[in-house]
């Protein structure tokens, strides 16, 4: 028998006013504290799309890229317009807009939470493009629940060309579609991302290989838990590469770190896999798997934590409501330091009891979005 597919819905009045929300907070954090001191990424976001645009020139071959394929069509979609800061704002508004309804679409109560990010997360909400991997792997999720496997792998492809997190969500997609006889849909999520990547092994090996690389090799970011013990405690030496402020030296640290990274993403694929693949713990596995990423990785950019704010709300019952509190306090520890403190951080470890605490906040959400309740409690939460 061929199981019904539950179709996506239509943004309701609920998504609608979280909508309007979201603007009026989007609108909010433009005024007020959020007005000074910002730390921007948009210039670097311009100078990629200028390039392409205005000079005809081939991203990873004629100029360096940090970001993967799939993060290039915003950065160019603002680039026509006079004022690019403006433009690109309201291009990662209309992504919020959309991730509201994204998120509404599995549960509307979920979308509220995502209406006020903008105020827990401030200014950097602003100039950073994570609202488009973020939508992109939200709407996978909420494709996934509503039976369209194709859709939602050629959306996970996508958002895993736009920004590499989401390979983190593929053992679990895999599960869920083989679990309803759709495994193979993760062809579509393949066709997507070497859309993406293809053009530019064959023009720009080396530049994409650099690319990647760089990523994959740097040492612990400032704002990281590994290093937010050394900055707390001791009195590390601090460096500027690979677009950040790291600590110097430390290899083995920033190497047990990935370590333990991969070791918790791998436990929490196999646990998902031995276990039953419902709603409710698919939409936990994903919040939870996200995570133990943003939590154990050597790097820790406060933006980071953008891309729990549509996960971590959708997970139900009162192990959902605390994990919503603690990412939201994990929201608003961060804007103690950034931006307007940031440099203090840098320079004398200012607030560094406050970035470890950050940290520490996200290693119990983790905990909360795993650890096993109580039959009844679990029964009641679902």
């Amino acid at each position: 028998m061929t199981r019904p597919r539950p179709r996506l819905r239509l943004p309701s009045a609920e998504a609608l006013a979280a909508g309007g929300l979201f603007l009026a907070c989007w609108g909010l954090v433009h005024r007020w504290f959020w007005a000074s001191g910002q730390l921007v990424d948009w210039p670097t976001y311009q100078a990629y799309g200028d390039a392409i645009l205005h000079h005809g020139l081939v991203p990873y071959r004629d100029f360096a890229v940090e970001y993967p394929p799939g993060a290039l069509p915003p950065f160019i979609a603002a680039a026509p317009f006079g004022d690019y800061a403006a433009a690109f704002a309201w291009l990662m508004a209309a992504c919020g807009v959309a991730l509201v309804f994204v998120v509404a679409s599995v549960r509307p109560a979920a979308a509220f939470f995502v209406a006020v990010s903008p105020v827990l997360a401030g200014s950097l909400i602003l100039s950073r493009f994570d609202l488009w991997p973020a939508l992109l792997a939200a709407a996978a999720v909420a494709a996934l629940l509503a039976e369209r496997h194709r859709l939602g792998w050629a959306l996970l492809g996508a958002a895993v060309a736009a920004k590499l997190w989401p390979l983190v969500l593929v053992p679990l997609a895999l599960v869920w579609s083989a679990r309803r006889g759709r495994g193979w849909a993760a062809l579509a999520g393949a066709a997507v991302v070497a859309a993406a990547f293809l053009p530019f092994v064959v023009l720009a090996p080396h530049g994409l290989w650099s690319s990647l690389h760089g990523q994959a090799t740097r040492p612990l970011q400032i704002e990281s838990l590994g290093a937010a013990l050394f900055t707390t405690l001791g009195h590390p030496q601090v460096i500027s590469s690979h677009g950040s402020q790291n600590i110097a030296g430390h290899g083995g640290v920033a190497t047990a770190f990935a370590v333990a990274q991969g070791a918790v993403l791998l436990a929490l694929w196999i646990a998902f896999a031995r276990g039953p693949a419902t709603r409710e713990r698919f939409l936990r596995y994903v919040a939870a798997s996200v995570c133990a990423f943003i939590a154990f990785g050597k790097v820790l950019s406060p933006q980071f934590l953008l891309w729990l704010v549509p996960l971590v709300p959708l997970v139900r019952g009162r192990r959902g409501a605390a994990a919503t509190v603690l990412l939201a306090l994990a929201l608003v520890l961060t804007q103690v330091w950034f931006p307007q403190r940031y440099w203090d951080y840098v320079g004398s470890f200012h607030l560094a009891g406050v970035v470890l605490a950050r940290d520490l906040v996200l290693l119990v959400l983790l905990a909360v979005l795993v650890l096993p309740f109580r039959v009844g409690q679990d029964r009641r939460a679902s």
